[in-house]
């Protein structure tokens, strides 16, 4: 079990990685807290990376295109952090209703692919209470996942006992595939990520 010292350690850490992850953008007056403009313009549904799904099936990141998509990052065996984003995704999904699936899609990656594979994956999404139809957590080789982070201008962090450090980042893409808005996944409230994919569902 990881220390209390160190569970501070990486809390710290998982916030100055976020804080430079947004550092580009700023902080604009007037924005909802923990809710960013975006900044990153690559496209982070490309073409030529295919990953597998909770159920095993294999996805390709372009397929997922021509509706806004909500990502976050997770692992499996997380027990702090992990589970707290992924309850504010599951707020997130009751909010969104029959729209999940539908116009917008939420995607999780796992950020621990040598241990993550489909059905721990699987079980996950059971335990945390996150089998909406339109919510996908996916998972791939170290070098798939590798190159997924890289688009978001994200690293795996390891903290100082080994234990992978958490990321709370989460991104509205368009239907482009391009970011629309980023957020601090804990600090940002359900609503404010529901309107800003109401609006981006509106334009299309």
């Amino acid at each position: 079990m990881r220390s209390a010292r160190t569970n501070r350690a990486a809390r710290i850490a998982t916030g100055i990685l976020f804080t430079i992850c947004l550092a580009a953008g700023g902080c604009s007056h007037g924005e909802a807290p923990g809710s960013y403009p975006a900044v990153n313009q690559a496209q982070c549904l490309p073409a030529n990376i295919i990953l597998l799904d909770q159920s095993g099936k294999k996805i390709a990141l372009d397929s997922l295109r021509g509706k806004p998509v909500l990502v976050d990052f997770i692992y499996a065996n997380c027990t702090s952090t992990c589970p707290l984003l992924t309850q504010k995704m599951t707020a997130i999904a009751k909010l969104l209703g029959p729209a999940l699936g539908t116009k917008v899609i939420i995607v999780s990656f796992t950020i621990d692919p040598l241990h993550d594979g489909p059905p721990e994956l699987a079980k996950y999404a059971e335990r945390m209470g996150a089998n909406d139809p339109g919510w996908i957590f996916l998972t791939g080789t170290p070098a798939q996942i590798a190159q997924v982070l890289a688009i978001y201008g994200l690293k795996i962090g390891h903290a100082p006992d080994g234990s992978i450090m958490h990321m709370t980042a989460a991104y509205l893409l368009g239907p482009n595939g391009r970011q629309l808005r980023q957020y601090d996944g804990l600090e940002v409230s359900a609503q404010t990520v529901v309107n800003d994919i109401d609006r981006a569902s509106a334009q299309g």
